[in-house]
């Protein structure tokens, strides 16, 4: 089942580069990330609330408050820098090399959390570097 959500949250992805790059045209990147996130926090907490979900945050340790909240902040930073990209690049461009965050995630994984090393993991990391750099070439 996970592999149809990751296909799903790949299909949104792509859709999020085009809509951004249109949305982002003539406006401060900042903004443009401000209204995106805004409309992100209204659908998430608005799913928690119609699922009734709302009682459990009370139940979330510590150390998980701890590492959701530097995942939100790298994922603000992230978004800051993407519109960024998008605005000034092209997006057949900056995409791809945005998902350089797979490679440098995999590596990330292996280093923490000791997720094992496979020769088509390792291959396939190799595979989506080449093709971020080709695109980096001009």
């Amino acid at each position: 089942m996970w592999k149809y959500y990751a296909l799903l949250s790949a299909f949104f992805a792509a859709l999020t580069a085009i809509f951004a790059k249109v949305g982002v045209k003539g406006i401060n990147s900042d903004l443009a990330t401000a209204i995106r996130t805004t409309v992100i926090l209204s659908l998430t907490w608005g799913i928690v609330l119609f699922g009734h979900h709302l009682g459990e945050i009370r139940d979330i340790p510590r150390h998980a408050w701890l590492f959701l909240i530097l995942s939100g902040a790298a994922t603000g930073l992230s978004w800051l820098f993407y519109f960024k990209a998008l605005q000034l690049g092209d997006v057949s461009r900056v995409a791809p090399i945005d998902k350089l965050s797979v490679v440098i995630t995999i590596c990330l994984s292996f280093l923490f959390l000791k997720e094992p090393a496979s020769l088509r993991v390792v291959v396939g990391a190799l595979l989506i570097t080449g093709g971020s750099v080709i695109m980096l070439l001009k």
